[in-house]
Order: C-alpha cells, then sequence, then structure tokens
C-alpha cells in the first residue's frame, strides 16, 4: 500500500531532477515521483546517489550485486525489480542471481551482511575485498551499500511499488 504517493510525472520539476538526468526526458518512475514530494531532499539525495551509481569507478557488477543483497535482505520490492535489470545488463548471471536470494558465502554477500549486520567489515571480509578494490572502490563500496540500504528503508516504508512492467521476482 502507498503511503506518501508519487508526484505525478505530468508535475515532475526538471531542475530538481537535473543532477540525474542531466536535463534529458525520463521515463515515470516510483521512486522518483516518491522523492519529488521533497524537491530540496531529492536534489541533494540524486547528486549523492547518481555520483555511486554512474560516475563513480566501482565496477558496475560489484555493485549491482551489493544492491541486490541490500534489497533482498530488506525485502525491497522496488529497489530489486529495478536493480535485477541493470544488474543483467551488466553481466550478472542467473546463478549469481541466485546466490544473491541464497545468501550464498560469496565475498559480495559476506561484506554486504557484515555491514548491514554490524557496521563493519571483518579484516578477513575486508582483505578479501581489497583484492579486487582499490580503495576508492572500497570507500565506494561500503557507501553503495549504506545509499541502498536507506533506499529500502524509505521505499519499504512509504509503499514504493515497481514500476509499471517490472517483476520484483521476491516471491
Amino acid at each position: 500500500m502507498t503511503r506518501l504517493p508519487p508526484v505525478p510525472y505530468e508535475e515532475w520539476d526538471a531542475d530538481v531532477l537535473r543532477p540525474l538526468t542531466g536535463g534529458r526526458t525520463i521515463p515515470p518512475s516510483n521512486a522518483l515521483g516518491l522523492l519529488l514530494n521533497h524537491p530540496r531532499l531529492a536534489t541533494a539525495f540524486l547528486t549523492f546517489s547518481t555520483q555511486l551509481g554512474y560516475r563513480g569507478t566501482l565496477p558496475a557488477r560489484t555493485r549491482e550485486l551489493a544492491v541486490l543483497r541490500v534489497a533482498w535482505r530488506r525485502r525491497c520490492r522496488y529497489e530489486w525489480a529495478h536493480h535485477v535489470l541493470m544488474a543483467r545488463q551488466a553481466g550478472v548471471s542467473e546463478e549469481e542471481l541466485a546466490q544473491v536470494r541464497q545468501g550464498a558465502d560469496t565475498p559480495v554477500n559476506r561484506a554486504v551482511d557484515e555491514l548491514e549486520t554490524a557496521s563493519t567489515l571483518s579484516d578477513e571480509t575486508y582483505a578479501q575485498l581489497a583484492k579486487e578494490l582499490d580503495e576508492r572502490q572500497l570507500m565506494e563500496f561500503v557507501f553503495t551499500v549504506g545509499a541502498y540500504a536507506m533506499q529500502a528503508m524509505a521505499y519499504n516504508t512509504f509503499g514504493v511499488e515497481p514500476d509499471a512492467g517490472m517483476d520484483d521476482e521476491m516471491a
């Protein structure tokens, strides 16, 4: 049940969305419609999240696996539906998606689970990630997990539904 209805697409403020869109027209999104209920927050948040999602150095596959693990753990239908598409585009396999769902002992799953549970990484997990990621990428990984955990919390609280045509696959 949607608790805070998204701003209708016809009423979207392109200037508020500029950090994400760069001025180009984008399709409707229930998440963006939610954010547009608070334009100042939307501008600030979109600047931050665009840096993590589109301008960062973290490999797309790693980022999407981390986001999906957060979405799965937090049972966030919107986040899962949106990012499973992005993960597939980044080359994530169906087997890897199953590993996220099952909580398989992969480096990314372990790191997300530790961050979500303890708000830190064990030395062992940190060292394992550091074999594949440089310092900036490690920072982006931690900030990505935190940012998407916050988004999952907001989407779940306000009842953001997956966009039309998206299958959340959480059943």
